[in-house]
C-alpha cells in the first residue's frame, strides 16, 4: 500500500511541483476565458479549474493528466445561462457528474478502445490547430513589442532544456519574460485584462433553483451533453498520455473520477469541466508524471488566486501565448501529414473528415463521432466481402468453401453465390474460411439449405467454428444433410 502511494505520489516530486506551478499559471487565463464565453464571472472558471484539477488528483485514473475547465464544455453551457441563470449551471454541472458516475460504474470508459488510430490522430490535430489558432486574437492591434516577446518565450522554451533541465522551460520562459516586460513598461495586454482576479475561497453552495421535474427537464439535456463529450475528452486525452509516456491508465476510474470532481464543482461555484490535452501536455512536457503534479497544478492555482492575485494580473499575455503555441505545435502529430501517403486511403480520409468538421464546428466531440461513423461505415464496406471457391467435379460430390464474414450485410450476395439447379445431389458447404454473426446469417443459411431441398438434393455444412455452431442451434436450424 505504502509502496503505491509512494510510487503514484511522490516518485517525482521536484518534478512533478515545478511542472504542477506551471500548469496553474497556464490554466489561469484558459480558465478565465472560458468564463467569460459562458457570460459568468472569472471565479466561476477559477473555482471550476481549482476544484477538478484537486479532486481527480485524487480519485481520477490517470496520473498527471490536468482536468479543469475547458473550451468544449463551455459551448455547451451559453445557453443554458443566457436563458435561466448562473444557478441552473451549477444545477447541470452537479447532475452531469451524477451521470458520469454511473458511467463509470457501469465501465463506458471501455468504450475508448473502438476509437480507431485515425480519428486519435484527427483529434490531436485538430486540437492542435485550434489551440494555435486560438491564441491568433491575442495579436490583433499588437505592436511589434508583443511578438518579440511571444518569439522570446519560444526561443527560451526549446533552448532552455539544452543548458538546463533544473526549472521546466515553460515556467522559466513566463517568469523571464514577465520580469522584462515589467522591467520595460510595455503595453501589452495582460491576464488581468481578461479579468480581474479576487482572493476569495469557494464557499460551499446549494444550487438556488426549484427541485422539481420542470427544472429537471430543463437541465438534463445540457447535463447529458456535458457528460458525454467530458468523458469523450478525458478518455482521448488520457490515451494520448498514455502513448506520450508508455503507461497505462484506468478509463472506468477517470469517469467516475470525472463525475466525483463535476459534482464537487457544482457546489463550490464551479462550471463542468474535463481532461485538457493542451495544459495535460504542458504538464508531461515539464516533467509532471504522477498525481502530485495535478495536485499542485489546482492548489498552486488556489495560492495564486488568494496570495498573489496582484502580481498574476500582472503577467504577459505574451508568455502564456507562448506557451500555448508550443503547446499546439507539441500536441499536433507531424508525422500523420507526413506519412500520409504511406497510410490506407481510407484511414487517411478519416482523419482528415475528423480534423475539418472539428475545425469548423470547433466541437471535438462532433468530429470524433463523426470519424468514429464513418470508421464504422469503412469497416462493413471491407467486410462486406464474401466469396465461395469451388472443389470436388460438378457431376458428383461438390464442396463449397466460404471465405468472408456472414452478416447481415453479406446475406444478399451468399445466398446467389451457389449453382442451386446444376449441382449433382449431394453438395457440402465448407465454413473453415468464415464466420457465422448473426439471426441475419443463420436465415441466408436456411435459406440455401431450403432451396437445395426444394430440388431434393441434400445439403451438409462442415468447418463451423464453435461460435457459429452455438449461434445456428440456438437458432434451430442443424447443420446436417436431409431432404
Amino acid at each position: 500500500m505504502l509502496e503505491q502511494l509512494k510510487k503514484s505520489w511522490f516518485s517525482n516530486v521536484r518534478g512533478d511541483i515545478l511542472a504542477g506551478i506551471t500548469v496553474a499559471l497556464a490554466l489561469i487565463p484558459e480558465s478565465i476565458s472560458f468564463s467569460l464565453m459562458v457570460g459568468v464571472g472569472p471565479m466561476v472558471g477559477l473555482y471550476a479549474s481549482f476544484c477538478i484539477a484537486v479532486i481527480i488528483s485524487i480519485v481520477g485514473g490517470r496520473p498527471g493528466m490536468i482536468s479543469a475547465a475547458t473550451g468544449a464544455m463551455a459551448l455547451l453551457m451559453v445557453s443554458l445561462v443566457k436563458d435561466h441563470g448562473i444557478e441552473y449551471l451549477f444545477a447541470a454541472t452537479i447532475l452531469a457528474g451524477v451521470l458520469q458516475y454511473i458511467m463509470g460504474v457501469l465501465k463506458l470508459g471501455q468504450l475508448i478502445q473502438f476509437i480507431p488510430q485515425s480519428v486519435m490522430l484527427g483529434f490531436v490535430n485538430a486540437l492542435g490547430i485550434l489551440i494555435f489558432t486560438t491564441q491568433l486574437v491575442h495579436f490583433v492591434g499588437a505592436t511589434w513589442i508583443m511578438y518579440a516577446l511571444v518569439a522570446l518565450t519560444l526561443v527560451i522554451i526549446y533552448t532552455l532544456p539544452k543548458f538546463t533541465k533544473v526549472i521546466p522551460s515553460p515556467l522559466a520562459a513566463i517568469i523571464i519574460v514577465s520580469i522584462i516586460a515589467v522591467a520595460i513598461g510595455a503595453d501589452l495586454k495582460t491576464v488581468g485584462d481578461r479579468g480581474l482576479i479576487e482572493s476569495t475561497l469557494p464557499l460551499f453552495h446549494i444550487p438556488d433553483t426549484l427541485f422539481s421535474l420542470h427544472t429537471l427537464w430543463i437541465i438534463l439535456p445540457y447535463s447529458f451533453s456535458l457528460s458525454i463529450v467530458g468523458i469523450l475528452e478525458s478518455l482521448l486525452t488520457a490515451s494520448v498520455l498514455d502513448e506520450m509516456t508508455d503507461t497505462t491508465s484506468n478509463k472506468n476510474k477517470e469517469v467516475r473520477g470525472q463525475g466525483l470532481a463535476n459534482m464537487v464543482t457544482g457546489f463550490f461555484g464551479g462550471m463542468a469541466g474535463c481532461a485538457l490535452i493542451g495544459q495535460s501536455v504542458i504538464n508531461v512536457k515539464s516533467g509532471g508524471r504522477t498525481r502530485l503534479s495535478t495536485f499542485v497544478a489546482g492548489s498552486f492555482l488556489l495560492f495564486l488566486i488568494m496570495v498573489l492575485s496582484d502580481v498574476v494580473n500582472k503577467i504577459p499575455m505574451a508568455a502564456l501565448v507562448g506557451v500555448m503555441i508550443m503547446v499546439s505545435i507539441s500536441t499536433f502529430d507531424w508525422k500523420s501529414v507526413f506519412h500520409i501517403h504511406k497510410v490506407p486511403r481510407t484511414d487517411a480520409l478519416i482523419m482528415i473528415v475528423t480534423v475539418v468538421i472539428v475545425l469548423i464546428t470547433h466541437d471535438l466531440s462532433k468530429g470524433v463521432f463523426a470519424g468514429v461513423v464513418l470508421s464504422a461505415f469503412v469497416f462493413v464496406g471491407k467486410m462486406a466481402k464474401i466469396r465461395v471457391s469451388i472443389a470436388g467435379e460438378r457431376s458428383k460430390n461438390l464442396t463449397y468453401h466460404v471465405s468472408g464474414q456472414l452478416f447481415f450485410g453479406t446475406t444478399s450476395r451468399f445466398v446467389t453465390l451457389f449453382n442451386y439447379k446444376d449441382d449433382p445431389t449431394h453438395v457440402t458447404i465448407n465454413f473453415s474460411g468464415s464466420h457465422v454473426w448473426d439471426q441475419t446469417a443463420v436465415t441466408a443459411i436456411a435459406k440455401v439449405k431450403s432451396k437445395y431441398e426444394q430440388l431434393n438434393k441434400k445439403v451438409s455444412f462442415t468447418g463451423l467454428n464453435e461460435e457459429s455452431k452455438l449461434i445456428i442451434r440456438h437458432l434451430g436450424l442443424t447443420t446436417s444433410g436431409g431432404h
